[in-house]
């Protein structure tokens, strides 16, 4: 068995339990009340639907060389369905760009059992829990951090580029990345649509040599490749409906993170 296939191993067995352990926190009190409350309540055209009702893990292969990372479920896509992105118009748009683009079986997000695979991707979000109006808190974002951080751990021997979709999930990133194992610069970069950020990878644990405002040249650097970030417009139905973000420049986008990661399409 050589170091490739043991490390997809592991970070499969790793991830699979680190998604356990999200599904049951309960860290948020004001996120729990309102996603269980969602989940009784329902929306009139969902009403036969079982909600997930619970946080929502991440979703893709555990060997995944592009990670996307957007806000937070939907209340009633994510929240619903069980799965980042499934069920919502921000979904459909997200989906439909990376099946265009070859990274994805199908266009379709409808159901956590619908059978759409991913390419050597990943979906996750630094808020796991539905907030109120879409809006997490600062306290809630930096509590479901610790997520995030492990997450990126488990898939630092793969990940190659990440797709950051929004400003939120850009500021809750950056500091995960640190945290991580990544030198991330100071001042930290500015968020912007097509920005591109090379964070350097640093030996050892994540946390200990790679700490915000170290450059690459600080500590011991490793020899792996470095981490691309890409700031991409959120997938929202105020960016989309307005034409702030069009399927050309998120597809735009995806490609050149995908190019980045070394990903066939």
């Amino acid at each position: 068995m050589d170091a490739a296939h043991r490390s997809g191993l592991a970070g499969l067995a790793g991830l699979a339990g680190l998604d356990r352990r999200v599904v049951g926190c309960r860290a948020c009190p004001r996120l729990v009340a309102w996603r269980e409350e969602v989940a009784v309540a329902k929306r009139a055209a969902f009403s036969d639907w079982t909600y997930w009702g619970r946080p929502v893990p991440g979703f893709g292969p555990p060997d995944a060389r592009m990670l996307i990372v957007g806000l937070a479920p939907a209340a009633h896509g994510g929240n619903r369905t069980g799965r980042m992105f499934t069920g919502d118009r921000s979904g459909d748009v997200l989906y439909r760009a990376l099946y265009e683009v070859g990274l994805a079986s199908q266009p379709t997000s409808v159901s956590a059992d619908d059978g759409l695979r991913l390419y050597g991707v990943r979906v996750t979000a630094p808020v796991h829990c539905a907030p109120p109006a879409n809006r997490p808190t600062p306290e809630e974002r930096d509590t479901c951090r610790p997520w995030l951080v492990q997450e990126l751990r488990l898939l630092r021997p793969t990940l190659r580029a990440v797709v950051v979709l929004g400003a939120f999930g850009w500021q809750a990133a950056l500091p995960a990345f640190a945290e991580a194992g990544w030198s991330v610069p100071r001042p930290r970069p500015a968020f912007g649509h097509g920005a591109r950020v090379t964070l350097a990878r640093l030996e050892g644990e994540g946390g200990r040599e790679g700490r915000e405002g170290r450059g690459p040249r600080e500590g011991r650097e490793g020899h792996e490749s470095p981490l691309e970030l890409f700031g991409c417009f959120h997938v929202s139905q105020r960016n989309t409906f307005t034409g702030r973000l069009t399927p050309e420049m998120l597809r735009d986008v995806l490609r050149t993170a995908a190019d980045a990661a070394g990903l066939p399409r």
